[in-house]
C-alpha cells in the first residue's frame, strides 16, 4: 500500500471511530478529564453499558483511547500519542486539498 493509500485507511478509520455523537461525547468527556478517568462512565453518559462498551471498543480499535482493566476498576486515557498523531492525518488532509475557485462560493 503507497503512503497515499495508508493515509486514506487512517483518515477512513478515524473518521468512522468519530462519526457518532456518543463517541465524540466521550472523546471531549475523557480529555476534560485532569488524569484517567477510573470507574463507570455509563454513570456519566446517558447510555446503557452495553452500548457504552461498543463505542469505547470503537474508539480503542481507531487507537485515540486506551482502556484497562485493573481488578473491578477500568482506566480510560486519551491516548495522546495517538491523538497527536491524528490531528496532524486530518490538518494534513484538510490542507492538502485544494477547492477550485467555484467550489468556493
Amino acid at each position: 500500500m503507497t503512503e497515499n493509500n495508508t493515509n486514506i485507511q487512517d483518515i477512513s478509520l478515524l473518521a468512522k471511530a468519530m462519526s457518532n455523537p456518543i463517541r465524540i461525547q466521550i472523546l471531549k468527556f475523557l480529555a476534560e478529564q485532569t488524569s484517567c478517568f477510573h470507574g463507570d462512565m455509563a454513570d456519566t453518559l446517558p447510555i446503557a453499558k452495553s452500548t457504552l462498551s461498543q463505542h469505547l471498543n470503537e474508539l480503542k480499535d481507531a487507537n485515540l483511547i486506551s482502556g484497562t482493566i485493573s481488578g473491578n476498576n477500568v482506566k480510560y486515557c486519551i491516548n495522546l500519542e495517538e491523538w497527536e498523531k491524528a490531528q496532524s492525518i486530518f490538518n494534513t488532509f484538510f490542507k492538502s486539498i485544494a477547492l477550485k475557485e467555484s467550489c468556493k462560493k
